[in-house]
């Protein structure tokens, strides 16, 4: 009888060990990717402006192959890229900030979209660097616009901005990535990041001040990332 208790108390003991292994691993495993839905607004904070508004993006020999941005009239909607390399698009929430909304939608304005029927294709061809594609839907009529380069500087512009917001993004989700499981790639990332501020590549800077909070402090990421964290923060924030 003691045998049989023996055996049973091992076994029991065993499979704990297992499990807590497997948790252990489950967690050193990549952050999964899930298709997330934007944040669904009370009432009272959903926009009386109906309209959806769409940038697309799409180059097949760029590491990021593809982008699609879906928003409403208050800025929220989501993200949508592929890596050339990967197996499966990410999809994340977006939301604009007031400041990025300004830009976008008095370039939306300056287009009159749904009224017109210019063709923003300039006659040079840059297909090399990508085709882009904007459109506006606001329930009656819908349209879409293609080009690669455009003479147009409004339709030019729009399309900066939108890439602005993808930038940003994809490094937020990205640099989340790394602290996770990769932080030897943090410092890489904000290199990239500092290049982005440089050269006016962000959205709008002040949204990741709270990130850039965390980030200096986070000591699963290296030292010189940290401090590459604290740098930039103090030149958003001046």
């Amino acid at each position: 009888m003691r045998r049989v208790f023996g055996f049973i108390l091992g076994a029991l003991l065993f499979s704990a060990f297992a499990l807590v292994g497997f948790s252990q691993d489950t967690k050193r495993n990549d952050r999964p990717v899930e298709e997330t839905a934007p944040p669904v607004l009370p009432s009272d904070k959903q926009p009386a402006d109906a309209t959806q508004y769409t940038y697309e993006f799409t180059q097949p020999r760029f590491l990021i192959s593809h982008i699609l941005i879906e928003h409403d009239a208050l800025g929220r909607g989501k993200i949508t890229f592929q890596n050339k390399n990967g197996d499966y698009p990410i999809v994340e929430p977006i939301a604009l900030s007031t400041a990025a909304i300004g830009r976008i939608f008095e370039l939306w304005t300056k287009l009159h979209f749904l009224e017109s029927q210019e063709n923003y294709q300039s006659a040079r061809d840059f297909s090399h660097l990508g085709t882009h594609r904007i459109g506006m839907d606001d329930g009656q009529r819908k349209r879409i616009a293609q080009f690669n380069w455009s003479s147009n500087s409004v339709a030019q512009s729009l399309t900066q901005e939108y890439r602005r917001v993808a930038d940003q993004a994809i490094f937020v989700f990205d640099i989340s990535v790394a602290r996770e499981n990769q932080p030897l790639n943090a410092p890489t990332l904000m290199n990239q990041l500092e290049s982005l501020y440089r050269r006016n590549g962000l959205s709008d800077p002040k949204q990741l001040v709270p990130l850039l909070k965390e980030l200096r402090t986070d000591e699963h990421i290296p030292l010189i990332a940290r401090n590459q964290a604290d740098r930039l923060l103090k030149k958003i924030e001046k």
